[in-house]
């Protein structure tokens, strides 16, 4: 133990050092605060029943109605006690208050990535620092995208590992990156981790060439073995994930449309304007630089002191405070982005350090680091420059099913530096001639700062400061003031003030590249010792980046836990819907901004609205033309919504509640049973029909309908008698077969329905509900979601994590071997 103290103690203390650092930066938690996280909260909305009912019986279910009519929690939450990376997620969360548990587990990660890499320990701390607080890192925090962050985490371990596997630590780097990667797939964000799949692979594309060249071939396939290993074990620990959401998501928004839009095929995946929604603009990769040179994000405001639209309003006769409140209106960003949450700043220091990487490195990792690199900033340009992005949308397995193409830069940001971080490495080990590697620091220097120089001498040699929609802003100006050169005097005083913050955060970039050229030549020369050295570039690198994330993610991000507690307390129109003990019921809350698109009535209620980036794709599609222009009262009697939530400020208060006296109820018997052709057929018959008395039913079901030959009996009764998300009972009676339909949402892939516990048949009505014909008499009928690739998955998941607990403990017992000292 005294010899394992000795080795790591330094590791150890930059462990300390990194987790100071998180409670630090998010101080606000040790004060019993915590962050105001507005997807945070939507989740909370979305998980409010599957959360309840896990409350009352100690297990989620594995559906809920508590959106969009229902749908798989899947994609919400949902236990996998049999995946051993649970318990790893589980243990960083209770250890560590949110989201100081994201931050360390960024700085960890990564500098067992920059340690693997050879990189001295304060050296990979710098390096560590620098990829964790990159502003985007941040933003994502502060945004509540938790498990996105929460998976970028982990992306510099796997790599770590997957590095220690190609160097011949095959059962240690193939049992860390297994680790890491289960976990990786556990945090659920399958895009980060596609992203991620795609960089490795332009990796070990590399190695095989090397390989190939350096006719190490042999030794190759063998790393490459063990990772395949390493990656089925990930995956089978991850298998009721993974097969849960890859079932889900061909029936999701994500999947197969079932309808065409006008004069276009029926298309599979995303839509591709709603994909390319967020791209980042060309001219935008700037901010990987100069972190405000395009305004910051869209709520940034344009500094009052000093501003050129406050001096023109003067001028023209405002009253200077309302030439203060006027400017803060205007937008400060000006790319093409109809909303962000902030620049991609990976840091002056590391962009200079990249620049060096160029000169100094000549291997593979560096083609690695920049053709990935440049690959997906192409990508991140999505509609602003599509040749690219268009190949990959078009004809790469999966990437259409990925929205927000501008995430891909976080893939450049990991990459980066690691190149200048190697090149600084190098460049002190001793091993190059040191007059070389002075001249070439110069030249990274002069490139940089040389930039940097002729951006703050003349910034509109590169750019205009004004976005596309400039010339609608002067118009608008125009009819506020009632004067076109007046308007036009605001609008140039606009992009002075641009131009003035461009500029400023131009010279605070110049600044942190001169003292970190500075402290490298200190280093090279060696007027200071490279430890010292190392750590003093360190806190200059924290100095730079963290001053940027603080304009983001700040003490003003946290608030009181009862704050947050208000989010979930009930207006009277809430009280008084929850009055009724009726069984499952839905709601319509018209008083939000956008009903059908907003998860807050969840906290309440069973909504027909919702907010999910992955909706199932047959109720999204009712909603588009159902919903469009008006409310259609038919599709909402079948959905039994019984409430509907209105404003009313006539009566002196925000909502009122009214009663719908036609919702349908829970399940009943209709009398006409209509087939139709197709998907179009079954959603233009839905448009205007009484569901009491019809039911569409497509073509492809007829024959299961038929084979039961249903009659109707007037005098039939079907009621709910017992509900739980995953397990509904009804009580009925007939004297005929005949067919229910069932307010409930059609899903084929778990849903299975029994008659007095036998299963029977049941198929699909109305578009988007369950249906089935039912034998005559008095029986109970019961609906269970039991989907096999949960249970299947939950199976193979335990096995896998043996496999990978027992890897991990031979990986431990081998390497105190190799390092114990034999007598």
């Amino acid at each position: 133990m005294k010899n394992w103290l000795q080795k790591n103690y330094l590791h150890l203390i930059i462990m300390a050092f990194f987790l100071t650092i998180s409670l630090i930066y998010l101080s606000p938690v040790l004060q019993h605060k915590v962050l105001y996280q507005g997807d945070v909260v939507e989740a909370q909305a979305m998980s409010k029943e599957i959360m309840e009912v896990k409350a009352e019986t100690g297990k989620g279910p594995l559906w809920t109605n508590s959106m969009f009519g229902g749908m798989p929690a899947f994609q919400i939450w949902v236990q996998y006690p049999s995946n051993v990376s649970s318990y790893v997620v589980s243990f960083f969360k209770t250890v560590f208050p949110n989201p100081v548990d994201t931050v360390f587990l960024y700085l960890a990660g990564a500098y067992l990535l920059f340690s693997v890499l050879g990189l001295r320990p304060w050296l990979a701390a710098g390096a560590a620092i620098a990829f964790s607080f990159s502003s985007f890192n941040f933003i994502l925090i502060q945004a509540g995208h938790s498990n996105q962050a929460f998976a970028i985490a982990f992306f510099a371990p796997i790599l770590a590992g997957i590095i220690l596997t190609l160097r011949g630590k095959h059962l240690l780097g193939a049992s860390l990156t297994a680790l890491f990667l289960a976990v990786e797939i556990r945090a659920n964000h399958i895009q980060m981790t596609y992203y991620l799949f795609i960089a490795i692979l332009i990796l070990v594309g590399f190695e095989l060439y090397h390989a190939i060249q350096s006719k190490t071939t042999q030794s190759f396939f063998k790393s490459i073995s063990y990772l395949a290993a390493a990656a089925i074990v990930a995956i089978g620990v991850n298998a009721g994930t993974l097969w849960t959401t890859y079932e889900y998501g061909k029936e999701s928004i994500r999947g197969k449309a079932n309808l065409s839009k006008a004069n276009q095929p029926v298309q599979d995946g995303l839509d591709k304007e709603y994909a390319y929604y967020w791209s980042q603009g060309v001219g935008e990769m700037i901010t990987f630089l100069i972190p405000d040179a395009y305004g910051g994000s869209t709520s940034t405001q344009i500094p009052v002191k000093g501003s050129e639209v406050v001096k023109t309003l003067v001028e023209n006769g405002q009253p200077q405070d309302r030439a203060e409140d006027f400017v803060k209106q205007m937008p400060s960003y000006w790319g093409e982005k109809s909303t962000t949450s902030g620049p991609w700043y990976i840091g002056a220091i590391v962009c200079f350090l990249a620049v060096f990487g160029l000169f100094m490195i000549d291997d593979k990792i560096k083609w690695w680091v920049l053709s990935a690199s440049f690959l997906f900033m192409f990508l991140s340009f999505g509609k602003h420059f599509p040749l690219i992005s268009d190949l990959f949308f078009d004809y790469f397995p999966l990437y259409n099913k990925f929205r927000s193409v501008e995430f891909t830069l976080i893939i450049p940001c990991l990459l980066l530096p690691i190149l200048g971080f190697l090149a600084l490495k190098k460049a002190t080990d001793g091993a190059e001639d040191v007059q070389k590697t002075q001249k070439k620091l110069l030249n990274s220097l002069y490139i940089t700062g040389g930039f940097l120089v002729l951006f703050l001498a003349l910034p509109t040699l590169f750019y205009s400061f004004t976005a596309s929609s400039h010339p609608q802003l002067i118009q608008k100006l125009n009819e506020v003031t009632g004067n076109a050169t007046f308007a036009e005097q605001i609008g140039n005083a606009l992009v002075k003030d641009r131009i003035s913050v461009a500029r400023a955060d131009a010279f605070r970039s110049l600044a942190f590249v001169l003292i970190a050229a500075g402290l490298i030549w200190l280093i090279l020369k060696k007027k200071i010792g490279q430890t010292i050295g190392f750590m003093v570039l360190s806190l200059v690198i924290l100095i730079d980046v963290w001053g940027i994330d603080k304009r983001y993610l700040n003490d003003n991000s946290f608030v009181d836990a009862e704050l947050i507690a208000t989010q979930f307390s009930p207006r009277a129109a809430d009280k008084l819907i929850k009055a009724d003990k009726s069984l499952d019921y839905r709601v319509l809350d018209l008083s939000r901004d956008n009903p059908l698109g907003d998860a807050s009535p969840s906290i309440f209620h069973k909504s027909i609205g919702g907010r999910h980036s992955a909706r199932l794709q047959r109720y999204q599609e009712m909603l588009d033309r159902q919903f469009n222009k008006t409310i259609n009262e038919p599709i909402l009697d079948m959905l039994n919504t019984k409430y509907l939530i209105v404003p009313d400020t006539a009566q002196g208060i925000s909502e009122k509640v009214v009663q719908r006296p036609t919702a349908n109820g829970n399940a009943w018997f209709v009398p006409q049973i209509n087939f139709v052709r197709n998907a179009e057929e079954e959603m233009n018959a839905i448009t205007s029909f009484d569901p009491k008395k019809d039911a569409f039913i497509h073509q492809d079901f007829q024959s299961r309908v038929n084979q039961q030959k249903p009659g109707f009996d007037p005098q039939s009764e079907i009621k709910l008698i017992s509900y739980h998300p995953d397990n509904l009972v009804y009580r009925y009676q007939t004297d005929k077969a005949a067919m229910a339909v069932f307010a409930e949402i059609w899903y084929s892939k778990g849903w299975k329905a029994y008659v007095d516990q036998q299963e029977i048949p049941y198929f699909r009505a109305n578009y988007i509900l369950r249906a089935a014909v039912l034998p005559a008499g008095k029986h109970e009928l019961v609906f269970k979601f039991e989907p096999n690739s949960y249970y299947w998955g939950e199976r193979i998941s335990l096995i896998a994590s043996i496999l990978l607990i027992g890897s991990l403990i031979a990986a431990l017992v081998l390497s105190i071997k190799k390092t114990t000292p034999t007598a």
